[in-house]
């Protein structure tokens, strides 16, 4: 088991003034089974109104608004977090269980393409070949792995918007990419899948006390008879060094912060996530 403090920080700045920001953050995350909440908050400067809720798909949304004029916006999320290593699946239904009604209906959300994790024919392709002969849980993860084996990870050759068949075509991208291809795949060959949102701690032999500059990450699940986390990208269970932020059927159900405002046309954002190791 891991205990990790982590600090996210996101900083806006703009041009000129900005006279109104109406926003949603996905910022925080839950006690799930694996990952306990031992603390957290969320500061945001300026606000003047602020509401938490759950959205559709169970994560933490804190909506909030700055009706005065501002330069800067700057979220600050800090939690400390225990996550253990999560159990390898101790169930796996049949195909035919998988492709039944039951299943269809109950998880349809997971079985359906977004703009985001459609994929071309190729694809559908090479995941059917490297399920074939194997059970759902072991399909699943050889369609992530001959996947993966099949791009290269590269930062700023993609974005969070870029759709899944953008990056295949080109054969680059990074984490959202490898999760929206991995999830494409997936549900095409009839497995549903979901994509998370958290953070991901960069050295798994990490001395305890010591801070580095951590990653927001993403990668999937897929449900085989129980719900279980793969990162595609680094071909790895998800395991005591990823932490749950948010998940949906796609990046855009799990944006970390989404909003409109008024005034400046340009903006500088800087990101930045810090996570220290203390057990």
């Amino acid at each position: 088991m891991s205990r990790l403090r982590i600090v996210h920080t996101s900083t806006f700045r703009y041009a000129d003034p900005v006279v109104a920001s109406y926003n949603e953050a996905r910022m925080t995350p839950l006690s799930l089974p694996g990952q306990s909440v031992l603390e957290t908050r969320l500061e945001i400067q300026p606000q003047t109104w602020s509401h938490d809720f759950r959205d559709y798909w169970g994560t933490h949304v804190t909506a909030f608004e700055v009706i005065a004029p501002h330069r800067s916006l700057v979220l600050t999320a800090e939690h400390v977090v225990e996550v253990a290593e999560r159990a390898a699946p101790s169930q796996s239904v049949a195909w035919d269980v998988l492709h039944g009604p039951e299943v269809r209906d109950r998880l349809a959300e997971h079985l359906g393409t977004t703009d985001a994790t459609d994929v071309p024919d190729d694809v559908v392709a090479l995941a059917r070949s490297a399920a074939e002969g194997l059970e759902p849980a072991a399909a699943a993860e050889a369609v992530c792995r001959a996947l993966r084996d099949e791009m290269e990870y590269i930062p700023g050759v993609t974005t969070v918007h870029t759709p899944a068949a953008e990056a295949w075509a080109s054969r680059t991208g990074v984490c959202q990419d490898m999760a929206h291809l991995a999830l494409g795949a997936l549900r095409a060959i009839g497995v549903p899948a979901r994509y998370v949102s958290g953070y991901l701690h960069p050295d798994s032999s990490g001395e305890v006390g010591t801070t580095v500059t951590g990653e927001s990450h993403a990668w999937v699940e897929w449900w085989a008879g129980e719900w279980y986390g793969y990162d595609p990208t680094n071909r790895v269970p998800a395991g005591e060094h990823h932490v749950v932020l948010a998940r949906g059927r796609c990046y855009d159900d799990v944006a970390p912060l989404r909003g409109i405002y008024a005034g400046a046309q340009t903006q500088d954002l800087v990101v930045r996530v810090r996570i220290t190791r203390e057990a």
